[in-house]
């Protein structure tokens, strides 16, 4: 990494922190339309995958606003630019890997491979347009260690205390919510985000984690969670990234799938249809959901409660959306995910 790209002032790393928030917050809509898709009763398993991993980008969404608010910031979610239209690229990364809004299938695994694809065990930091997760969470821990090792933890770790969720405040999945209050707190935060997303040191199928729906079995990385799904088997013990999955079977029946529309928009059907009411009541509350999470991340953690008990309601809005036919004889319609200023808002 060179010297021009490094991350070397406590402005550069707040910065960067935020767009780790934007960053989290990108895979979120992408992972719920594929879950919402899915019909619990025909497909169990992999509502149970993919229900697994939109928790963990939740945690690791409140642990990239814990490190920002760490260090002084102040985590952004209400804002426009966390929901660009669909596609667009991965934010400040690979302008290859576009998101989009596709349920359940081999399109949405295959996106869902590419945003959390390991990085090689030799792969640089890469601050901005990374090529992998690790790679851009690597170049913030190297901003870390540097900035405290210049300036002292002190210096750096200057943010408010009582800004920090814990365990109180997010519950549920794998992994932990973990305050952020020195250079080995922020370290701990890091390596649970990137671990969780791509295995253990980068050479592991397991993120060190026990898996909440099968407390028997160690926990398998976001990547190969997503690899299991399109194998149709389970990784097992002695399986590693070469040998794929070598385990028990995952069922997945394709006809168990709400077959959405790619990429919705409110402006495919004309004002006060019920397709466009519905996605215009979803819209409200998905920006209902924006604000919510960023009170709760600057000052006001108990909103996260009331943030989760909106996530119920997304998902019975985007379910029943998805039920409404899209008026083209083979799709549903969907959520759009689009931003609703707060003038605008019901």
């Amino acid at each position: 990494m060179s010297d021009t790209h490094a991350i070397d002032t406590i402005d550069d790393l707040r910065r960067h922190l935020q767009w780790a928030i934007e960053l989290e917050h990108a895979t979120i809509p992408p992972y719920m339309c594929a879950l919402y898709s899915l019909d619990p009763k025909r497909n169990p398993e992999a509502v149970h995958v993919i229900g697994s991993v939109l928790t963990e980008e939740m945690l690791h969404l409140a642990l990239a606003a814990n490190l920002l608010n760490a260090v002084g910031g102040s985590p952004r979610l209400d804002a426009p630019e966390l929901l660009p239209p669909y596609p667009h690229p991965l934010p400040h990364g690979d302008r290859s890997v576009q998101v989009h809004l596709v349920p359940f299938g081999a399109e949405a695994l295959e996106l869902f491979l590419r945003i959390e694809r390991p990085a090689s065990a030799d792969a640089l930091p890469q601050p901005d347009e990374y090529r992998t997760i690790g790679q851009f969470y690597a170049a913030i821990e190297a901003g870390f260690r540097a900035l405290c090792d210049e300036l002292g933890e002190a210096e750096v770790f200057c943010g408010a205390p009582e800004r920090q969720l814990g365990e109180g405040h997010f519950s549920g999945g794998g992994g932990t919510i973990i305050p952020v209050h020195d250079l080995k707190s922020a370290l701990a935060a890091l390596a649970e985000i990137v671990e969780q997303g791509e295995g253990a040191a980068r050479t592991e199928v397991w993120d060190g984690d026990r898996d909440v729906y099968h407390p028997d079995h160690d926990e398998v990385a976001h990547f190969y969670r997503i690899q299991e799904l399109r194998a149709g088997r389970r990784y097992q013990r002695g399986d590693t990234p070469q040998t794929g999955p070598t385990g028990e079977e995952i069922a997945v029946d394709r006809a168990g799938v709400l077959p959405m529309r790619p990429n919705p928009r409110t402006s495919d059907y004309p004002e006060g249809s019920p397709v466009r009411v519905a996605q215009e009541e979803f819209n409200q509350t998905y920006s209902l959901l924006l604000y919510l999470l960023e009170q709760s991340f600057n000052g006001e953690p108990d909103q996260v409660k009331e943030a989760v008990g909106v996530m119920f309601t997304l998902r019975a809005q985007a379910v029943a959306l998805m039920k409404l036919p899209s008026g083209d004889g083979r799709t549903t319609a969907g959520p759009a995910f689009e931003y609703v200023p707060p003038e605008d808002r019901t």
